[in-house]
């Protein structure tokens, strides 16, 4: 743990001795799996911590870090659990291996089906035997090209794994001129107060990034486009703190926005964000002093390709070995990389503010879930996993007021800070 976080640190341009300051636990997190996904998420945690720039960095609670890595399990709207995974999203058995599938959004689970040659009522025994009936890469094509989400179940790659760490696991550059700020005082109760973050994220990397920004006092306010609504569940459990506004990219006032803005954090495709004129190199350029960070599935060298935390595992090798019988794939405990990816990226815009306010300058950050899988997959790992862990979640969740129903969420991982209620998904103004 301490050697991971030591390595982002000097990623961020924080000395590692920093590392010291933050207590170690005594226990490890639990999320029990052949990697070491515990210490992964312990140290994307801790790194937040240290880029705040607190002198006393307070002991992170395991169990808490392990409830919000799942936070999904614990969700509950007006008492009930929602459904969090739709039945075209999973593992299915193709002639000669495996692929996986995402369908959570509706246009993507028509666009899978499109690609099977089934039409909109098909069941899962459906999509198995179509499946099944064809080698894993003639299934992927087909979905691919239709526009859909698959990919085939692959075996890691060492090599590739190798070359994805000889770079940094959270990039941060400078990337313009700007005056330095000097004007804004830090409140330790607060240290983001004042500053405007503009989330154009969605699902859970991107949305955990900026819901750790809001709850150390940014003022966040996350835009959509108008034609596609983000589930309610996945809303309410990333959404903390945060305004919500629908608008459409290309607008005067989506312009308007980024011109007072002091972070911008990008989760969608970079090839879709450089056609909207909002790739990291032209915000820097238009905005002098902008602080943007980009997250994407595969990395810049596949700037069109879409992906999600269990398509990732699945191609970077993370499925099979953490397969329960050395046959069928596996995943990990948690939507790891998500939930990591979010927090490096939070760590890294507090210290790329950090430096904006001594020297100046536009700052570009940026990473992938590709990039944190490779992190993983280099990380010592166990041969069996490690046992299950029961936490009572006493004492770790909140309830919230949302829109007439009662939300509880899992309470925040950075002691001494309270999250304050999602809103409804585009219930503001898109405004600041």
């Amino acid at each position: 743990m301490s050697a991971l976080l030591s390595r982002v640190l000097r990623d961020l341009r924080i000395t590692p001795e920093r590392t010291f300051d933050v207590p170690q636990s005594e226990r490890a997190v639990p999320l029990p799996s052949r990697l070491a996904t515990g210490e992964l998420a312990w140290a994307s945690v801790a790194a937040v911590q240290v880029a705040i720039g607190a002198e006393v960095v307070p002991a992170l609670d395991p169990d808490r870090i392990a409830l919000a890595y799942r936070s999904d399990r614990f969700l509950r709207i007006d008492g009930e659990h929602p459904d969090v995974w739709s039945p075209h999203s999973g593992f299915w058995r193709a002639s000669d291996g495996w692929i996986r599938t995402h369908g959570n959004y509706p246009h993507h689970a028509r666009a899978l089906l499109d690609g099977l040659g089934l039409d909109a009522a098909a069941a899962a025994d459906d999509i198995r035997a179509a499946v099944a009936a064809a080698s894993a890469r003639d299934s992927v094509e087909r979905i691919t090209r239709a526009g859909g989400l698959a990919v085939v179940v692959s075996p890691e790659d060492p090599a590739r794994d190798a070359a994805l760490c000889s770079r940094p696991l959270i990039e941060l550059a400078r990337a313009g001129d700007a005056s330095p700020e000097s004007s804004r005082e830090l409140d330790s109760n607060a240290p983001l107060r004042g500053i405007r973050v503009l989330d154009l994220t969605r699902v859970i990397a991107g949305p955990v990034c900026t819901r750790t920004l809001a709850l150390l006092g940014a003022d966040v306010l996350r835009i959509d486009p108008p034609a596609l609504p983000e589930p309610e569940w996945q809303h309410l459990d990333t959404g903390h703190g945060k305004r919500t506004a629908v608008l459409d990219a290309r607008s005067a006032e989506m312009n308007a926005l980024l011109g007072q803005a002091d972070v911008v954090v990008l989760g969608y495709r970079p090839a879709a964000l450089a056609r909207l004129g909002l790739s990291p190199d032209v915000l820097t350029e238009r905005h002098p002093g902008l602080v943007v960070a980009q997250l994407s599935a595969w990395g810049a060298e596949h700037p069109d390709r879409a992906g999600f935390d269990s398509l990732v595992q699945a191609e970077s090798g993370i499925a099979m070995v953490e397969s329960p019988d050395g046959q069928a794939p596996g995943v990990l405990p948690a939507q790891a990389l998500d939930h990591s990816a979010g927090y490096l990226l939070a760590a890294a815009v507090c210290a790329a503010l950090n430096r904006r306010r001594a020297e100046g300058g536009s700052w570009q950050i940026s990473t992938s879930l590709r990039r944190v899988a490779a992190e993983l997959l280099r990380m010592p790992r166990d041969s069996e996993p490690s046992p299950q862990h029961e936490i009572d979640p006493a004492g770790h969740t909140q309830d919230f007021s949302v829109d007439g129903h009662t939300v509880t969420t899992v309470r925040p991982v950075l002691p001494w800070f309270s999250f304050a209620a999602p809103h409804p998904w585009a219930a503001d103004a898109p405004g600041w």
